[in-house]
């Protein structure tokens, strides 16, 4: 049966017609499994692939070892003419984001064969294993919905890209164009590079020069990794002698080793770092994790006066503080990113990093790479990826976006899921906004917003464009006993962040218990900000939820002063604060609720007052290495505390030069809280904003030359804030406001 089906001429026919064009194409097998895996194998076997891969289970066929979709991403950087995709085994499923990483490693003339179920080509897939990773307690795989499947197979259907080999039908012929694009190009006059866009980049990268940062932005497969590699073998033979690279996982940055390697071969590569003799001299190329690279400016060897070359990879993928203090710690800097990847998007990274390049470093650089190295443009697979997991999404653009809010008063709505699968503008245009606006957003993200259970989504709207959208999840309402022994870290149910966090990791077992609705991502629109629209998804979302009965709103953030603001404006308390940097954000993060009901607003009063409680402890010790900036922001926190005789005296003491700063911290602690958190106050004052390291965090805050100098320094703010206390004391009392923490409003995100 199957022969009759399948004719070896015909596979390399194609093949040869792929490579005569540097295309890929993407074959679709929608069967049974007890079909679909042989059709696999006979085409397994029908040539001589190199490096061929089956990505899923092992199907347990001879010459044939399988790699767990979890390892995908080993696979970055390598190459491959065949991969073969499980999707319809039993225990197999569609990873998106695996199914993204892997369609880059194949190379010009490559064929990705996709194995599905039968009831893809009929439009109604169901939920299948690798579902149970959305399945949060209690639900099962089995009980969610598929949207995110229909759409695939949708798409997969309409698409002129695929060849197409369903159940009882003959291998389909795909129609290639007759342009060969890469023909006739010249190569370029660097013979270690690819493309006349790499050796461009190269060049730049090259003469990378003090305080003028590159960026340097690709679509997937145009060398853009590689390009870092070759440019960094091209400065240590130009004499430097360490250079320093970081992505947010190591895999994203093997085509760079593998070019230092291939061009420095007498060096050699131990773990994360590529050592190399070069005229007598030791240099070294290192990668460096996100949470861990600015602390490893403090080491005895570097000199921070000039740091070595910092070359930054996927920077779309890491959130925009985090390259902003890079920025300001490495003179030379290049920051590479993909603009329409499987994680992150360029566009997002320009947009939200452009206005401070500017400002910081005016003299920035832009480079693009329009050039594929490992196929030719057009390329089928390129877009029948790109179609299926809106890589290419992208909200409406600034003019008509703020044409509309002209024309049409805003409006919130909340969304149907299934109304949203079966509308691809819709769905590319609101999907095109939290990429914008997160700093990592995958397909895996796609089919959460699509299937993940509890999900609830509104969109602010003007007129037919997408302003603004709000993407929350329902958390917790676990049972009694299980909530006992998830704080006891003897279980940990899937999902539910939030809930479980604040259990097993703060001690709090009704947190477990109590229902919440956790904010997972909230976007607006640029033309859009600093209208409202933020705060009227939020309230409108802390509607709904009473009218579920739900009766708190939380949020899980990296810790970045202008979040924790904007949080704070909208009633959240702070509940939570992770000790360590979290490896993909570099960020520590920050979990805050909102009570929409009196009995929930005394429980999150009491969490909120213990994490207030434990804060300066955790400044004074696991936190100590914390941005001052951000220690202030979340010292800001609370009510101001009264300042009486006792402290007034020990601080004065203290100004009028008695004793040393460590005999009186605690008492100029609680004057400093009472200055930082008081209501009224209208202006900051930088100096004394600045106390917060030595106060709380052993620092020094402002650096002076020599001791002397910088207790004397010390006296004069203690002074300061004794005389913004008594003159406090002869005002009248202030009206209090409606946020009684303080915190100044900000516009929306």
């Amino acid at each position: 049966m199957l022969g009759a089906m399948f004719d070896t001429s015909t596979l390399n026919n194609l093949c040869d017609r792929l490579s005569a064009r540097r295309h890929r194409a993407l074959l679709w097998i929608a069967a049974p499994v007890g079909q679909a895996i042989p059709r696999a194998h006979a085409l397994w076997q029908a040539r001589g692939w190199q490096a061929p891969l089956w990505l899923g289970p092992d199907p347990g066929l001879s010459g044939i070892a399988a790699l767990p979709v979890a390892k995908a991403r080993t696979r970055l950087g390598g190459e491959h003419d065949l991969v073969i995709v499980d999707a319809v085994s039993p225990q197999a499923g569609f990873d998106p984001d695996a199914f993204g990483a892997i369609s880059g490693t194949l190379r010009a003339g490559g064929l990705m064969v996709l194995l599905t179920p039968e009831t893809w080509c009929l439009g109604a897939p169901g939920p299948d294993a690798d579902y149970a990773r959305l399945a949060a307690w209690p639900h099962t795989a089995e009980s969610l919905n598929a949207r995110f499947l229909a759409r695939l197979s949708r798409r997969l259907i309409e698409s002129p890209h695929v060849l197409r080999w369903w159940s009882g039908e003959h291998l389909s012929e795909l129609d290639l164009p007759e342009a060969d694009v890469m023909a006739t190009a010249t190569p370029p006059d660097d013979q270690a590079c690819l493309t006349h866009d790499q050796a461009r980049a190269v060049g730049r990268l090259t003469r990378l020069r003090r305080r003028r940062p590159l960026v340097l932005t690709a679509d997937r497969g145009r060398g853009k990794s590689a390009a870092l590699g070759i440019a960094a073998a091209r400065r240590l033979q130009h004499g430097e002698r360490c250079l320093w690279i970081t992505a947010p996982r190591p895999a994203a940055v093997e085509p760079l080793f593998e070019r230092l390697m291939a061009l420095l071969p007498e060096g050699r590569r131990e773990g994360n770092a590529f050592r190399v003799v070069i005229e007598g001299a030791s240099a070294e190329v290192r990668f460096l994790a996100l949470d861990v690279l600015l602390e490893a400016l403090q080491a005895p060897d570097i000199d921070a006066r000039s740091p070595p070359t910092l070359f930054v990879d996927e920077a779309a993928a890491i959130p925009a503080p985090l390259l902003g203090r890079w920025l300001n710690a490495f003179p030379r800097i290049a920051f590479a990113t993909t603009v329409h990847g499987y994680e992150g998007t360029g566009r997002g990274f320009a947009l939200r990093f452009r206005g401070r390049l500017a400002r910081e470093t005016p003299d920035w650089r832009e480079l693009h790479l329009v050039q594929p190295v490992r196929w030719a443009e057009g390329d089928p697979l390129e877009a029948v990826t790109r179609d299926l997991l809106l890589l290419e999404a992208e909200p409406a653009d600034d003019v008509r976006a703020a044409e509309a809010l002209f024309a049409h008063p805003m409006r919130i709505v909340p969304l149907d899921r299934n109304r949203l699968a079966s509308d691809d503008a819709c769905l590319s245009e609101l999907f095109g906004l939290l990429v914008q606006a997160h700093y990592r957003t995958t397909p895996a993200d796609l089919r959460q917003l699509l299937d993940g259970p509890g999900t609830h989504l509104l969109a602010a709207y003007a007129g037919g464009v997408c302003v603004g959208v709000c993407q929350a999840s329902e958390e917790g309402g676990f049972p009694a006993d299980l909530a006992l022994a998830i704080a006891l870290g003897q279980r940990r149910p899937r999902g539910h962040l939030l809930a479980q966090s604040l259990a097993a990791h703060a001690g709090h077992v009704a947190a477990a218990e109590a229902r919440w609705c956790r904010i997972t991502r909230i976007a607006v629109h640029p033309a859009a900000r600093r209208r409202g629209v933020g705060r009227s998804l939020v309230e409108t979302l802390a509607q709904q939820m009473q009218d579920r009965g739900i009766a708190r709103l939380g949020v899980s953030f990296g810790a970045e002063v202008s979040l924790v603001a904007f949080w704070r404006s909208l009633g959240f308390v702070s509940l939570r604060l992770g000790l360590s940097r979290e490896a993909s954000s570099g960020e520590h993060a920050l979990m805050m609720g909102r009570a929409l009901d009196a009995p929930a607003a005394i429980e999150l009063a009491c969490l909120g007052q213990e994490y207030r409680n434990l804060l300066p402890n955790l400044l004074a010790f696991e936190l100590g290495g914390l941005e001052p900036e951000l220690a202030a922001a979340l010292l800001r926190e609370g009510k101001p505390p009264v300042i009486d005789e006792t402290t007034r005296a020990r601080v004065a003491w203290f100004a009028q030069g008695g004793g040393e700063l460590a005999t009186v911290r605690p008492w100029l602690a609680m004057a400093w809280l009472a200055w930082w958190r008081d209501p009224a106050r209208t202006r900051n004052d930088a100096e004394l904003s600045a106390l917060v390291g030595p106060l709380f965090q052993g620092g020094n805050g402002v650096q002076f030359a020599g001791r002397k100098a910088q207790l004397a320094h010390w006296r004069d703010l203690a002074a300061r804030l004794l005389t913004w206390q008594e003159t406090r004391r002869l005002e009248k009392p202030p009206l209090q406001p409606g946020n009684a923490d303080g915190a100044g409003q900000v516009g929306d995100r």
